[in-house]
């Protein structure tokens, strides 16, 4: 199924400026639930907050809380983030949903530090679409990292401009509870920057196995150059997507959804 339009949003533009764009609007007391995936893609915004140690459906969640958010990252891929949605939903009641995290560029011209928030979500495995509560942009999700082909194939088959691996997933789960779901990701990887190869290190879990995968990665230099790349453009990527969320530590109870034009490197808001 392609999704010709971003699910009836206007079409991106990039004027070179990031500005707030529509906002959800929420009650006084309202919690938002945010959904990660890795710590490393949040750590700036989670510094401050209450870690709290919760357990659902057998297993052991790490929480971060403040007054108005709480977050959880659940690991890599679709089924971890279905369960950590299961359970902030069921552990904290939230009146919206958020999957947010790194994405993969499908777009060309969208580069490392670009913050996108997604109307439309698809799901690769069955085509099956969800809209979210605001945004502009398309997303595909997908089980594995995706390769620079499948990069390209993925772009041409969804009309979509980036990949993850979670948001369909967050999304489906929220839908299921009737909630609001919105997305935010930060491009960690441009459209033909290939990645290495991380998926046979990420446990049943979801969690990366990094020292299995720095053993890997020491006695094969061919890919050091990949790897202190994907660790950079991941600092960048991060730093840019918590700019965006530190309105969570803001008094104002609006959920700002960035505008369509936002560029690299330009994260903050006006």
């Amino acid at each position: 199924m392609r999704c010709h339009e971003p699910c009836g949003a206007e079409s991106p533009t990039r004027s070179g400026r990031a500005r707030l764009g529509k906002v959800l609007t929420l009650p006084k007391r309202a919690r938002v639930a945010i959904v990660a995936a890795l710590e490393r893609e949040v750590r700036p915004l989670i510094k401050q907050w209450r870690r709290v140690e919760r357990e659902h459906d057998g297993r052991k969640y790490k929480f971060f809380e403040n007054d108005r958010a709480v977050l959880v990252c659940g690991g890599i891929g679709p089924e971890a983030a279905r369960r950590a949605t299961e359970a902030i939903i069921h552990l904290y009641a939230p009146v919206l949903v958020q999957s947010a995290g790194f994405a993969g560029a499908l777009d060309p011209t969208l580069r490392v530090g670009t913050v996108l928030t997604p109307i439309c979500v698809i799901d690769a495995k069955d085509g099956s679409r969800i809209e979210a509560g605001v945004g502009y942009w398309v997303l595909v999700s997908v089980d594995r990292p995706a390769s620079v082909k499948q990069k390209a194939k993925l772009a041409e088959a969804y009309w979509a401009q980036a990949v993850d691996m979670e948001a369909a997933a967050v999304a489906r789960a929220a839908q299921a509870h009737d909630i609001t779901f919105v997305g935010l990701k930060a491009i960690s990887d441009e459209a033909d920057f290939e990645m290495p190869p991380i998926e046979r290190f990420i446990a049943g879990d979801g969690q990366l196995r990094t020292a299995a995968f720095a053993a890997h990665v020491v006695v094969r230099p061919w890919l050091w150059l990949r790897v202190f790349q994907l660790a950079r453009n991941s600092s960048t990527a991060a730093a840019a997507l918590c700019e965006w969320l530190e309105q969570y530590n803001d008094e104002p109870e609006d959920v700002a959804d960035p505008e369509p034009d936002l560029q690299a490197g330009s994260g903050g808001r006006t």
